[in-house]
């Protein structure tokens, strides 16, 4: 007699290979990019010795590219902020590091501290300000790779071009 309780595995199910999925050499999924950033963020050594402050402008660095995306990393001395804007065509995560962070868009305000990722798409209007007494760090993750930041005005949420290098 047939049932699904006869069915039994022989030998390793780990060597059929048509059962397995190739491991990826670089995300392609929200949750893929999110792991991403969650892993760069555990390991301390592949960042933590890279991060400057400038007490000027916010300083940033590419810390790693792959087909279609690039990953930044910022830190943010106190009362520093992008201003509003959004991304362009880009989806993005923002990752923090280091300290607190305050993340303004229409929907409210939110402080996210170490450990915090917020995931946005394409468009999506906000402004990043750190308005802690400490620095802080966070990783950027843009797919596809980050072409422009349009800036917005405060009152009306109008674009205008963003001057300068594009990172937030």
């Amino acid at each position: 007699m047939n049932s699904d309780s006869d069915l039994q595995i022989a030998g390793d199910i780990l060597e059929v290979p048509h059962l397995l999925q190739a491991p990826r050499e670089h995300p392609a999924t929200v949750a893929e990019f999110a792991g991403l950033a969650r892993s760069i963020a555990a390991d301390r050594s592949q960042w933590e010795h890279l991060v400057r402050y400038d007490a000027t402008s916010r300083w940033y660095h590419r810390l790693r590219t792959g087909p279609g995306y690039e990953v930044w990393l910022l830190s943010w001395v106190p009362g520093q902020g992008s201003g509003p804007h959004d991304h362009g065509r880009s989806s993005g995560v923002l990752t923090v590091l280091d300290g607190t962070l305050t993340e303004r868009a229409g929907r409210g305000t939110r402080a996210l501290t170490a450990g915090a990722q917020r995931v946005f798409a394409p468009g999506y209007v906000h402004e990043v300000v750190n308005d802690a007494l400490e620095p802080a760090v966070s990783l950027h993750i843009y797919y596809p790779g980050l072409t422009e930041m349009p800036m917005h005005t405060r009152p009306h949420c109008e674009a205008r071009t963003a001057p300068g290098p594009v990172t937030a």
